[in-house]
């Protein structure tokens, strides 16, 4: 039925409706301001269409997956010999136990997966456990797409849902708020970010929709706040609460352990989502913990399964003795003899810097990155065949349909639950928006009428 739905998608798209279909997009995309940096968010014609059976069997897999890394988590917090295979900074290992005042170390996180051999697979590659973008990009493409001139003719044949996801983040943050220490008050909140990232679009959509609830918001410059008196302050705004986009780690490299955002909340005097703790999961390396025959024991047998039908064999980087398909292998070597089945990543950068594709590169070239891996922390991971679907654009007043890489990024909440998905198109095996080809699409429920 996903395959019907997508030709009678593609079938509708005459030239001349394309042409339609495409001027509307320019204009929304213009208005609302969806843009990454100076390139437009979405380039291509057609959503990502799940069907309900394959969005939910997602849903189900992901519980499992978070639920390993949540017991993880809690390990790791409680045992700092445990916590060493995370790969933790000094200045990480001094912030990570500090208690942020409510339940869960990541309200809000993202999983980037991947379905393979035709749909009947899935692999969870990376877990975004710090500052989940995109869910805002994704509902304001949702509302876009629903009003194009193809849907129009489309919904006669198949009904069509969206899978919003600002709702979901909003209530994690009024949750966390109404945990820490007890607040019942409306949260003052602060967006905060470098003002010159390329994603301060999707910040102004989130100041847009807070203040469409009721909510007070501004979006702050981590270099425009100052801590004073038990207040952070942003000029004369009180910030209470923190919906954190920066990453720790470029706060404590641009302003150090002691910046004021982070002296606010080691003192209790602000609510930040998501907290220091979300860094143990963030680690890439996190993925390795969960894969790592000295962790079995953590899981259950259900969880085991779980971890070893969806998530790729990974190993952080370092002389050791590991297995590797139930047979015991020396990693480096392993590695080295391997390339073309195995990427590089380090183990907390974003945006695929730094990572090494095996395939991509010659034998010297891996060598001399193995090399790099070994003197800093990276994992080396199994190969992913990326999945391709067809997706119609516009070229010379013609409709060309190319098939493009496809990835699968639900967000996730409490730890716990799937709601809502990000998709990313490329044309390259690095599936982020600013790579050759990269593009956003809103990801939608689609049955057959």
């Amino acid at each position: 039925m996903l395959n019907e739905a997508i030709e009678r998608y593609h079938e509708l798209l005459t030239d001349e409706l394309a042409s339609e279909t495409q001027a509307q997009i320019d204009a929304q995309l213009r208005d609302r301001g969806l843009y990454f940096g100076d390139r437009p968010l979405c380039t291509v014609l057609r959503p990502r269409f799940f069907v309900p059976e394959q969005y939910r069997w997602m849903q189900e897999r992901a519980r499992l997956i978070l639920g390993a890394f949540e017991k993880a988590h809690m390990l790791a917090v409680a045992d700092a010999s445990f916590r060493e295979q995370y790969k933790l900074q000094e200045w990480e290992e001094e912030l990570v136990t500090l208690d942020p005042g409510f339940r869960h170390a990541s309200p809000t996180s993202r999983l980037d997966a991947f379905f393979v051999d035709e749909g009947k697979g899935l692999r969870f590659t990376e877990y975004n456990a710090e500052t989940p973008a995109g869910s805002g990009y994704n509902d304001v493409l949702t509302e876009m797409f629903l009003g194009l001139p193809v849907m129009r003719e489309f919904l006669r044949s198949f009904e069509v849902r969206p899978l919003p996801v600002r709702h979901s983040l909003m209530h994690c943050l009024l949750d966390a708020h109404r945990q820490w220490k007890g607040r019942v008050e409306a949260p003052r909140i602060a967006i905060i970010d470098w003002s010159e990232v390329p994603t301060y679009s999707e910040f102004l959509i989130f100041e847009q929709y807070f203040a469409e609830h009721g909510l007070e918001c501004i979006i702050a410059d981590p270099r425009e706040v100052e801590y004073s008196d038990g207040r952070l302050m942003a000029g004369d705004y009180h910030i209470t609460l923190i919906y954190k986009r920066v990453l720790i780690s470029e706060l404590v490299e641009r302003g150090g352990i002691g910046h004021p955002v982070i002296r606010a909340v080691r003192d209790g005097a602000v609510c930040m989502v998501n907290p220091f703790a979300c860094k143990i999961n963030h680690k890439k390396a996190s993925l390795a913990v969960l894969t790592d025959e000295r962790n079995a024991s953590l899981f259950t047998g259900e969880e085991q399964a779980a971890i070893t039908a969806h998530i790729p064999w990974t190993r952080v980087v370092e002389e050791r003795k590991t297995s590797f398909e139930d047979r015991e292998v020396d990693l480096v070597p392993f590695s080295l003899e391997n390339r073309e089945q195995l990427v590089l990543k380090p183990n907390d950068e974003y945006g695929g810097k730094g990572i090494v594709l095996g395939w991509e590169v010659n034998a010297s070239e891996w060598e001399e990155a193995m090399r790099s891996a070994l003197a800093e922390p990276y994992i080396v991971q199994e190969r992913i065949v990326l999945p391709k679907e067809p997706y119609p654009s516009l070229a010379d007043g013609r409709v060309v349909i190319t098939d493009r890489m496809l990835d699968t990024a639900p967000y996730a909440f409490y730890g716990a639950y799937v709601d809502g998905c990000l998709s990313r198109l490329g044309t390259t095996s690095l599936l982020n928006v600013t790579s050759g080809g990269g593009s956003n699409v809103p990801s939608l429920l689609v049955e057959k009428r």
